[in-house]
């Protein structure tokens, strides 16, 4: 006998009422409810409870169980260069076709914005070209200006934007020069 899924994704979060969450699946069942005081500190039958922002994040991760119980499709494997260095622990793989295009403006970005990248050499699915970084947020700010895949561990990992996450100088800063006016 085969069992059709009773919770179907995407499974959403919303704020109920000012004291509740809840995360409902595609077809409105309700999945989990996250109860929560914000005056707490008023009543001591209510200090027990999660604050509002505690609440919507456990929320927020609840609602996003269906995305990690998916068979990994489009997961890549790693392929040969350099392997994982202590020093460099952080990865992001740019397309190939998309650095040939935008190298200029790659390499632009990062020396205005002093943005340590260094390539490993390595190559994934004859596409994905590997950078390294020491530094985490270097490694972020690189994934997010130009678009890249992170890499966590053997696969490609699909992580949201960090909020207030601040953005790379552009390039209208950038002295432009042309060839003839450098001496």
């Amino acid at each position: 006998m085969q069992s059709s899924r009773r919770f179907p994704p995407p499974w959403t979060l919303v704020r109920e009422n000012s004291e509740c969450y809840v995360v409902n699946d595609a077809n409105g069942v309700t999945v989990a409810w996250l109860y929560c005081r914000d005056d707490s500190a008023r009543y001591s039958f209510g200090a027990s409870k999660l604050t509002s922002d505690e609440a919507r994040r456990i929320g927020k991760a609840i609602s996003r169980i269906p995305e990690f119980l998916q068979p990994r499709i489009g997961f890549h494997k790693r392929g040969s260069g350099k392997r994982l260095r202590a020093d460099r622990p952080y990865h992001v793989a740019l397309e190939d076709q998309y650095i040939r295009e935008n190298w200029q403006k790659i390499d632009a970005i990062c020396k205005l914005n002093s943005l340590p990248f260094n390539s490993t050499g390595e190559v994934i699915d004859d596409r994905w070209r590997v950078y390294e970084f020491a530094v985490q947020m270097d490694a972020i700010l690189f994934w997010d200006c130009f678009k890249g895949r992170w890499l966590r561990g053997d696969e490609f990992h699909y992580p949201e934007k960090p909020a207030g996450l601040p953005g790379l100088k552009p390039l209208s800063v950038w002295p432009v020069i042309g060839i003839r006016g450098v001496r």
